[in-house]
């Protein structure tokens, strides 16, 4: 089969022809139909996630088709559709396993990090941790809702139940929550890159009441913040834009160091927590949830070769949405259907 292989950290990934992998004992092998291309992926490529296996297919937003199925698997049948996201594997005996914190189990293994991903014909999944994919999404629509959807409803439950709610860095997870925020009736201010016009309208679209440069004040105090964009300096900023008792949620897997900042900022009962990985409940609810919204999802095709263009273009911050990779076809525009 053909995949996109990362060889080195630090390098743009390498086309190859690998051995298409085998569904050993609760596995399935599937067909990748689309795969997701997430800023993690730019983290683990980047060298910013340390210790990847290597070599590595990435791709952790995969929707795939049922080709192969290992012994012991019931849940799933042949050509059914399934989701894979980032939360591999857990140990499923410790005590955060056991009390249904699995995204905190220390013998965590990931999707297109411990183990290869999507960027690739064919990819192999527990099928304990699959999703089905609900009717309503097309293949392309339904990959980010496995990473930036999920991530982006766990940050959205973690802020807690207040109305205004400010996102920071609006891209493929942050138009999504910010819908599901609007079906839960809060009113969503978004904070982009200064100067960033298109991104400011993007929001708008998406349902902000306001949207701005990552360096201005909203024009109310805030009942909560979410964190997408990884740039610690925004953490003292979105302090300062709560109000008392209010919550920063960081919803990134790696961030730039935050600099220091006064106590004040910090006083009255605000709080900075950071959100790690998805539980199966998160996935569950969140593809039940999304289809009543309904949440649509923005999405830029490229074929698998593309992969690296993919991934240059959300580093510079050139993509309005989400990247999808789907091998066999050439890059194209999809919009969101209304």
């Amino acid at each position: 089969m053909r995949a996109m292989v990362l060889v080195q950290v630090g390098e743009p990934l390498v086309e190859r022809e690998v051995l298409r992998p085998v569904a050993l004992p609760g596995e399935l092998l599937l067909r990748v139909r689309a795969c997701g291309v997430c800023r993690t992926d730019l983290h683990i490529v980047d060298g910013e996630l340390t210790q990847p296996k290597l070599p590595l297919i990435p791709g952790h937003e995969i929707v795939g088709e049922v080709a192969g199925i290992g012994a012991g698997v019931t849940e799933f049948q042949w050509g059914d559709r399934v989701g894979v996201p980032w939360l591999a594997e857990t140990c499923g005996v410790c005590e955060a396993c056991r009390r249904g914190d699995e995204n905190l189990c220390d013998g965590a293994r990931f999707t297109g990090y411990d183990r290869d991903g999507g960027y690739a014909e064919y990819t192999t999944a527990r099928a304990s941790s699959c999703f089905p994919i609900p009717e309503a999404y097309s293949d392309v629509e339904a990959a980010p809702l496995l990473c930036a959807g999920l991530i982006g409803y766990r940050s959205l439950r973690m802020a807690g139940e207040g109305r205004r709610l400010g996102i920071y860095g609006f891209g493929a997870a942050a138009h999504l929550v910010a819908q599901v925020a609007r079906h839960q009736g809060r009113e969503v201010f978004a904070f982009t890159r200064a100067g960033d016009a298109a991104a400011q309208d993007f929001a708008r679209e998406c349902g902000a009441v306001w949207a701005g440069g990552s360096d201005e004040r909203p024009p109310v105090e805030l009942d909560a913040a979410i964190l997408f964009a990884p740039v610690g300096a925004l953490v003292p900023q979105a302090l300062q834009a709560v109000r008392k008792g209010g919550v920063v949620v960081c919803g990134g897997i790696h961030m730039s160091d935050i600099p220091s900042f006064p106590y004040a900022w910090l006083w009255g009962e605000r709080v900075i927590r950071s959100v790690a990985n998805l539980t199966h409940r998160d996935g569950s609810e969140f593809l039940k949830l999304a289809p009543d919204v309904p949440v649509r999802c923005s999405v830029e095709l490229f074929s698998l070769a593309a992969a690296n263009e993919a991934l240059t273009r959300l580093r510079e911050g050139r993509l309005t949405g989400a990247a999808v990779l789907v091998p066999g076809k050439g890059r194209k525009r999809i919009a969101s259907r209304e």
